[in-house]
């Protein structure tokens, strides 16, 4: 059964860069078209740009427009995913700031991925909200002045924030009616006393290691191929060298006297 239109009439932005986690662009993007939206990929230059599964190189993926050329009064929504590369990026682009306060100013939801709640951070936007972020930015978002919950998912008002690529499917379960104008449900929950963030986590999470263990190790015998093949190259240049002295050394001989 296909699921209902919601988002006919919507206007979704999706702000990336290079080494955007292609999970969450790729899988909220066919989510957001599958609902009605029309969706916008904006980045920092045009053509394509290099997707990442967590560390390692992905699909080229094509983008609609650069952020030179978006008008955020043109759009009803913002998502943007997270990667370890992308959200860097965004925060040191001025344009890319400038994009995501006007959004805001606007009233408009956005929804930031994991790493990207940096980019809200370097926003300024970030201070007296309660958001969830990839864990190794956790100190970021509470140094700027947010409380940090160890949660998949976390609604704020109009911010809707995931923790990682992990979560991407409670991300676009929550996203869709966000998106919608649904009555934000305050996923954190609300208390008299001041909120406290989660604490760190004590080990890293696992999401970024699991693709660096599928890497195969070289076997012996390839290491030693490998080996014997730089030997060979090596003795094959000293020869070359000797025989390039050989020749110059035989040009260079005077001819024999033949003369008595």
């Amino acid at each position: 059964m296909d699921s209902p239109q919601v988002l006919t009439g919507k206007r979704v932005a999706v702000l990336v860069a290079d080494g955007v986690e292609q999970a969450e662009l790729v899988t909220p993007v066919a989510a957001l078209k599958a609902a009605g939206a029309e969706v916008a990929v904006i980045a920092l230059r045009p053509g394509r740009i290099r997707a990442m599964h967590v560390h390692q190189s992905a699909d080229l993926l094509r983008v609609d427009r650069t952020i030179g050329d978006a008008v955020a009064a043109d759009f009803d929504a913002l998502l943007v995913p997270g990667g370890y590369i992308s959200p860097d990026l965004l925060r040191q682009s001025g344009p890319a700031r400038d994009f995501l306060r006007q959004i805001h100013a606007l009233g408009q939801p956005i929804a930031l991925m994991s790493q990207a709640v940096l980019l809200l951070v370097s926003c300024g936007l970030a201070g007296g909200r309660t958001l969830t972020a990839w864990p190794g930015v956790r100190d970021d978002v509470v140094n700027a002045g947010a409380t940090w919950r160890n949660q998949d998912v976390v609604c704020d008002g109009k911010l809707l924030t995931s923790r990682g690529p992990q979560d991407t499917a409670a991300l676009v379960q929550a996203l869709i009616p966000f998106f919608a104008g649904a009555p934000p449900l305050d996923t954190h929950a609300a208390t008299q006393a001041p909120p406290q963030s989660d604490p760190p986590q004590e080990e890293p999470s696992e999401t970024p290691g699991q693709p660096l263990r599928w890497l195969s190790a070289p076997s012996v015998g390839a290491m030693l191929s490998l080996a014997l093949l730089g030997v060979g190259v090596v003795a094959a240049n000293r020869g070359m060298r000797k025989k390039r002295a050989d020749d110059s050394g035989a040009e260079a001989a005077p001819a024999a006297d033949t003369t008595h």
